[in-house]
């Protein structure tokens, strides 16, 4: 393997899994794990997501750059992959528990070694108490779910249809006393049906990303000041317009300046990778 495995028994295994009733006995390991001071964050969701729900999962995770926080997810097809990646694209430290063990040979899906190396190599790591060989089977999804749901100070399910995998990982964040936070969805789509009734039984609503931040102790005033604080006075002017998404247009007669100095000003804030531009929308990373 490219990435040494090594093995946590005991103290070694994190606090937060050492709490929960059916805590593992042993966990395998490929790459760094995070400081355990950071803030956890499951997020989960529909293998077969829609462009809305994966767009939502992007959009509220590279809301939560700057932050310490740690996104874990599964590594499966959907709205765990788009975790995944959005972590990576946003600079956040991401794990991923797969249903299978940890070796190259065996990781679940196959076609995602490559993203789980990403994982790696950007600061991140697997995680699995399955032995390292051992090949996915229908029960060991739900059995990995526990150590997600056990892992993380709370579980964001952005988008689950009814039944769901993802209801299964949010019945054991709420049976081990985590927050569960919902993304709500269309009426008409059966992705959304299992987060609608989340919300409907007490989940907390996510609408956006300083959302997640304040069920997690942090506010917007603390990420701009962590993350913004160094930039010129233009600059923030644009960056507290850009709390939510908006059109070049939007941006400058939004602020006191022309177009030139604000076409140059988002240049450079992009060079800085302060933030980014998709479909004619310019967004926070």
């Amino acid at each position: 393997m490219a990435y040494p495995l090594r093995q946590l028994t005991g103290n070694d295994i994190p606090e937060r899994l050492r709490e929960i009733p059916d805590a593992p006995q042993k966990l395998f390991v490929r790459g760094n794990m995070p400081d355990p001071s950071m803030k956890f964050l499951a997020v989960v969701g529909s293998r077969k997501a829609s462009e809305y729900g994966k767009a939502v999962c992007e959009e509220l995770i590279e809301g939560l750059a700057g932050l310490p926080i740690v996104i874990v997810s599964g590594l499966a097809f959907g709205i765990d992959a788009a975790a995944h990646k959005a972590a990576l694209h946003s600079g956040l430290t991401t794990i991923a528990v797969p249903g299978s063990g940890l070796d190259d040979s065996v990781i679940h899906p196959a076609s995602h070694v490559s993203l789980a190396h990403q994982i790696m190599k950007q600061g991140g790591a697997l995680l699995s108490e399955f032995e390292p060989t051992f090949a996915a089977t229908p029960w060991s999804f739900p059995k990995r779910n526990r150590i997600m749901a056990g892992l993380c100070d709370a579980t964001l399910v952005v988008e689950a249809g009814l039944p769901s995998g993802s209801l299964i990982t949010a019945r054991l964040a709420l049976d081990y006393n985590r927050d569960v936070l919902a993304v709500p969805g269309s009426i008409f789509s059966p992705q959304s049906g299992g987060t609608n009734d989340l919300l409907r039984r007490g989940a907390t609503l996510i609408e956006k990303s300083s959302h997640i931040a304040d069920a997690l102790g942090f506010t917007v005033e603390t990420k701009r000041q962590r993350n913004f604080g160094h930039l010129s006075v233009n600059e923030q002017l644009i960056v507290a317009l850009l709390e939510s998404p908006r059109s070049r247009d939007e941006v400058a007669e939004g602020v006191p300046l022309s177009t030139a100095e604000v076409n140059t000003l988002l240049s450079m804030l992009e060079l800085k990778n302060i933030i980014t531009e998709r479909e004619g929308l310019i967004r926070l990373l």
